[in-house]
């Protein structure tokens, strides 16, 4: 389990950025243990990479903490068609009509 002292000690924060350690313990003891363990995680990947990681430990901390969205593929009715030569859902496709007037098919 890592720690808000875990995390401080990744960030090293310095100059006026030390005075945020209590509104980055506040933000860390807000996450759940395995977000907690995954942002420490991923700045610590990024710090050894050499990649931007917010010399704010609170930005540090919340910008890692997002979860990247999943991108959702979409297909034509038609595309669909051709592909499985029928309008069954099938692979964990589903058939939507967002508009009413076009079906489409979103995984």
């Amino acid at each position: 389990m890592k720690t808000i002292d875990d995390i401080w000690a990744l960030l090293k924060p310095e100059g006026e950025y030390k005075r945020r350690r209590g509104a980055c313990e506040r933000l860390w003891h807000g996450y759940s243990e395995a977000r907690q363990e995954a942002i420490y995680a991923k700045i610590e990947g990024k710090l050894a990479r050499g990649e931007f990681v917010s010399e704010n430990p609170y930005f540090a901390i919340e910008d890692n903490a997002k979860q990247p969205k999943k991108r959702k593929l979409v297909m034509s009715f038609n595309d669909y068609y051709a592909k499985f030569g029928t309008t069954e859902e099938r692979d964990g496709w589903k058939q939507v009509n967002p508009t009413g007037q076009k079906v489409i098919y979103v995984k």
